[in-house]
């Protein structure tokens, strides 16, 4: 009926089935010095191994050829110590580097990690401790006694708080083999000889105690006396506590192996129970407060050499000497009910229950608690329920029940007392927690809460912080925290201001918040927390931004938020990377859409370069910005429709713009440009058209210039054109064309002045012109008929016309002309 053991009982695995030679499987040979790993030298006349097995990875063998007498394993890292004659080394395997090095004057008869930081050494004749730390040496600790210096040595250990140790060793008396263990006080500096096969050390708390009692637990066994025994020691060194009280009970002994005798003991400090394995494979467990023998079997048919406790603290694991290496733990789901029912020991079973916290003794605990409820005996009742196993009787209908419960005269409320005690013998759970602190806070005693939450008495639950929430939320904060309710703790934080701290919270616990989320509540209360906020989301200290900029970006336009998310973008982008290239392209259309004066100043620092060029002329044109729409175009379609918007345009800017055309189009685009221009609105485009004709003549030629203005009989324009060119040209067409546009547009001035001093024009083709174009005003016509000899033709005409008073104001003006008053007379 293995079931309804006590125990668990595994073998984890075999040695031998790894390998390894089972002729090494003892004493000498193989070391476990803790759960994590065993050592096994491996020494024949070809070679000398030590082969190091992980428990936890067994088939994955570190092999490594030493040759040495002893090797032992750190209890918690890769480091190992190694005995050769007097020298002692000890190495980082991980690292590949020696930590310490020493040469004793002694032999070696034993040693250990008493720490993962300490080795004791132990030779014929004395003790040491040498720890790891810095360059120290081993430091004597205490002689051995006479009694012991002829035996073997088989176990030493050091209490956990460091004042006490205990040597074991085993010699043969009278055909028994004998145990003789010495105590020794670090304190008092003083020993105690024992006739003991194993011992060993813990700590242990005793009810009412405020510090723990250190429990030494030996075996004394001699030819009349077999007994375990359980005392405290420095029991003086802690006046005016509860002592431990020592015990003692005679140890299971079977018949069928008389001379059998312990050999190893370990204390699990966790159920507070005592292991005893002996040379010939029983396995015995120990109440340790009362040495109540609770179970005891044989376990192994080959001896146990070595043993340790376990990774949880709950078994031990041994080895033996087939090199099965064995788990022996208690079965948490029978032990209380073995100790009940198999050994009729209920009170026994009551305390283990209560103080192991295991199930098994339900009833037992239902029955006291309902006769002591009926008694009235509420606080006794109350004590029950506290030290009901795994709380099993801690639940919403025991709080009812003590809260319907009838009141004594002259006491608190049965309810009032239940807590007490709970509080006075530990802490309360979730719902008694909430129970109490409901009643507290609406007798506006916050301060109780606070008092019992700095002494860790209540149980911290979302629902705790939610009711504290409504009477003090930085308290409500410190619930959310401890109860690792992050979505709470978060909201909290947000609703403090405390953004920082919910980017450090969320990293320190690995929670994941909904930042979109956050971020849109955040921002319809604290717009510039918002934007603080998004700043540390999307922080370069950040591995990767906590929250993708899309979503900010659709969360701060819904908040209208223009400006703030402008900048937030700005400083985003700051590096112009070009996978950034999408992001600029939103950045400046949200702002040519919105804020188009931005967006312009944005474009104006030429700051971007990797975004959607197409697509931003386009905005920028519908936005009015025809200056940087004409920048981002490049077909002539685009630029024809843009560009017919001068008077919105800078002119040097518009005028220096034609020099991106190709050379090898330039005359073609610069033409449809100009045309469409005039095309549009001659008026409103004319003066510009005018400046970038004379700009760029010598490229397209002047003559295709003069054909678009007389295309638009825009003589105007033509006229001023060609005021620009034509005292640099001796092309007598552009000289003509010049006074021809004078003329229409009643620049005779301008014409006197071409006539009078060019030498550019042909005088025959401007004399018929300015005789037939219908002139009033005939002084230019005078003049060129003055200046080339065309005095005779000159007269006819003006005899024809007229127009005598001409030559009056000419010869006024010019002494120089040839035609006199007396000739004149002759027509």
């Amino acid at each position: 009926m293995a079931q309804n053991l006590p125990i668990k009982y595994v073998e984890i695995l075999n040695l031998k089935d790894l390998g390894i030679d089972p002729e090494f499987f003892g004493f000498h040979t193989t070391t476990m010095e803790s759960h994590k790993y065993i050592c096994v030298q491996e020494q024949t006349e070809q070679a000398a191994n030590v082969i190091i097995v992980d428990l936890k990875n067994p088939h994955q063998l570190s092999k490594r050829p030493i040759k040495a007498d002893s090797a032992i394993m750190n209890p918690k890292s890769f480091v190992i110590a190694l005995k050769a004659a007097k020298t002692l080394q000890v190495f980082n395997l991980e690292m590949r580097s020696k930590m310490k090095s020493y040469v004793m004057n002694e032999e070696v008869s034993f040693w250990k990690w008493i720490s993962d930081n300490a080795l004791a050494i132990v030779t014929p004749t004395k003790v040491y401790h040498w720890t790891m730390d810095g360059d120290s040496d081993p430091q004597y600790v205490f002689d051995i006694q006479q009694e012991l210096l002829d035996t073997q040595i088989i176990n030493y250990q050091v209490s956990p708080d460091g004042k006490w140790c205990v040597l074991t060793g085993l010699t043969q008396i009278d055909q028994r083999i004998a145990g003789i263990s010495q105590l020794y006080s670090i304190d008092k500096k003083g020993s105690q000889k024992l006739d003991s096969h194993a011992a060993a050390f813990c700590s242990y708390k005793v009810e009412g105690a405020t510090t723990p009692s250190m429990v030494f637990a030996f075996t004394l066994k001699t030819d009349t006396i077999s007994r375990l025994h359980v005392i405290e020691v420095g029991a003086d060194l802690r006046a005016n506590e509860p002592e431990f009280k020592k015990v003692a009970t005679e140890m299971y002994q079977s018949t069928d192996v008389p001379a059998d005798f312990p050999v190893a003991m370990e204390i699990s400090e966790k159920y507070s129970i005592i292991y005893l394995i002996t040379k010939f494979g029983f396995f015995h467990i120990y109440d340790l407060q009362t040495a109540t023998l609770i179970y005891a079997n044989r376990i192994s048919a080959d001896t146990i050499f070595r043993t340790t406790m376990d990774e949880n603290g709950k078994g031990i694991i041994g080895i033996n000497k087939k090199g099965q290496v064995l788990s022996i733990s208690i079965n948490e789901d029978t032990f209380i009910s073995y100790i009940s029912t198999k050994l009729q020991n209920p009170e026994l079973a009551i305390q283990k229950a209560t103080e192991c916290n295991l199930s098994g003794a339900n009833d037992i605990f239902s029955n006291q608690l309902s006769v002591l409820y009926n008694q009235r005996n509420y606080q006794q009742a109350a004590k029950v329920v506290a030290d009901s196993p795994k709380g099993f009787l801690r639940t919403p209908q025991t709080v009812a029940l003590f809260e319907k419960a009838p009141p004594i005269q002259g006491q608190p409320h049965p309810l009032l007392q239940y807590f007490s005690v709970l509080l006075e013998r530990g802490s309360l759970n979730s719902y008694e927690s909430i129970e109490l602190c409901r009643r507290v806070l609406q007798g506006g005693k916050l301060q109780l809460v606070e008092k019992w939450l700095k002494e860790e008495k209540l149980e911290c639950s979302e629902e705790l912080g939610d009711l504290i929430r409504q009477f003090d939320t930085q308290l409500a904060l410190s619930v959310y925290l401890r109860a690792k309710a992050s979505a709470k703790v978060v909201q909290s934080l947000a609703e403090r201001g405390q953004y920082q701290n919910i980017i450090i919270y969320a990293n320190k616990v690995g929670y994941q918040p909904d930042y979109a989320f956050l971020l849109s509540n955040i921002i319809r209360i604290d717009q510039a927390g918002a934007v603080s906020f998004v700043q540390l989301l999307l922080s370069e200290e950040n591995e990767k931004p906590l929250i993708d900029i899309q979503v900010v970006i659709t969360i701060f336009l819904n908040a209208n938020m223009i400006k703030e998310l402008t900048q937030l973008l700005l400083d985003v982008l700051k590096d112009d990377k070009e996978e950034d290239g999408p992001l600029q392209t939103t950045l400046l259309e949200i702002n040519l859409k919105a804020a188009p004066r931005v967006a312009d100043a944005i474009l104006g620092q030429d700051v971007f370069s990797h975004y959607d060029t197409a697509k931003i002329a386009y905005l920028c044109e519908q936005a009015g910005l025809y200056q940087r729409a004409l920048e981002h175009y490049d077909d002539l379609k685009s630029i024809k429709r843009v560009i017919v918007h001068s008077d919105l345009i800078p002119k040097d800017f518009l005028v220096n713009f034609f020099t991106k055309f190709p050379e090898e189009k330039f005359t073609e685009y610069l033409l449809d440009c100009l045309n469409e221009m005039l095309s549009y609105d001659i008026r409103k485009n004319l003066q510009v058209v005018v400046q970038i004709a004379s700009t760029y003549y010598e490229k397209t030629g002047i003559e295709k210039l003069i054909g678009l203005f007389e295309s638009y009989n825009s003589y105007e324009g033509l006229f001023y054109f060609l005021a620009k060119v034509v005292a640099l040209s001796e092309d007598p067409s552009v000289a003509f064309k010049y006074i021809e546009a004078g003329v229409k547009i009643g620049q005779i001035k301008e014409v006197e002045n071409i006539v009078k001093n060019s030498n550019a024009y042909d005088p025959q083709q401007v004399k018929e012109f300015l005789m037939n174009c219908g002139l009033k005003n005939y002084i230019p016509l005078i003049i060129v008929c003055d200046r080339f000899g065309f005095v005779d033709d000159l007269t006819k005409f003006l005899y024809k016309s007229t127009a005598m008073n001409y030559i009056e104001i000419y010869v006024q003006k010019n002494q120089s002309f040839k035609i006199t008053f007396c000739s004149w007379s002759t027509y």
